[in-house]
């Protein structure tokens, strides 16, 4: 009748939230009809989302005012998970307006219109660059990801983004090239003063992190032997200015 299964009933007895009805000369419980109102309460309870335990105090507190206190902590709970569904149903329109979708496009909105303002290029250094800096974003979301954005924002600068894509083009020349070429002590000069200060501050510190500080390993292991080079002596003049 109240639409809950026998084991759930069960359980709301082990609970304790539904007094064991008396027990027959056979051995079976005899449920009455103050037995349904009970589990039907329960049960409208529960669906209203509050948890077992939160129905067990309210329905111990006789005057209601349990109750109310709950069901308006609920309340402020769906207010919050209302509000956080409105920002992502905003995004996905974002995401979903954007003419070129890709997966690196669901980084966050300060973070997406940075990166659409940044060089690119078809080369693989280009498409290295743009997926590190997505993996930065994506990490730092958690920490600061608009903090993290700020630090490019000066890159999308109009002479700024050209200086960038004239570097990504020279760093694209340097793929085949040997380490000891000349070209690449110009481009880690170059380099070293493209980049904006507080940028060039929070790299030296990262490279310290007990967690994150191998990532310049790591990027130098991706890279052809001249590119490498480039950035092994740009952290060099990096720390030589700082």
């Amino acid at each position: 009748m109240v639409g809950v299964s026998t084991r759930t009933v069960r359980h709301y007895h082990h609970l304790g939230l539904l007094p064991e009805p008396e027990r027959l000369a056979n051995g079976y419980r005899e449920y009455r009809l103050r037995d349904a109102v009970a589990l039907a309460r329960v049960r409208r309870l529960a669906e209203l989302g509050l948890s077992l335990d939160e129905v067990r105090d309210v329905l111990a507190d006789d005057q209601g005012r349990e109750l109310r206190e709950m069901l308006l902590e609920l309340d402020a709970d769906l207010a919050r998970e209302q509000a956080a569904i409105a920002d992502r149903r905003a995004r996905l329109a974002a995401l979903l307006a954007e003419a070129d979708l890709h997966p690196d496009s669901t980084v966050s909105p300060d973070m997406a219109e940075v990166l659409r303002g940044l060089p690119t290029g078809s080369s693989a250094f280009a498409e290295l660059d743009r997926e590190l800096l997505t993996l930065a974003a994506t990490l730092s979301d958690s920490e600061g990801g608009a903090e993290f954005a700020d630090l490019l924002r000066p890159l999308t600068e109009p002479e700024a983004y050209a200086r960038g894509h004239a570097l990504i083009a020279r760093l694209d020349e340097l793929a085949d090239a040997d380490p000891g070429d000349p070209l690449v002590a110009a481009v880690a000069r170059d380099l070293a003063d493209h980049l904006p200060d507080e940028m060039v501050s929070v790299m030296l510190a990262s490279l310290d992190d007990a967690a994150n500080g191998q990532w310049l390993e790591e990027l130098l292991r991706e890279l052809p032997a001249a590119q490498a080079e480039v950035f092994r002596l740009l952290v060099t003049q990096l720390k030589e200015r700082g």
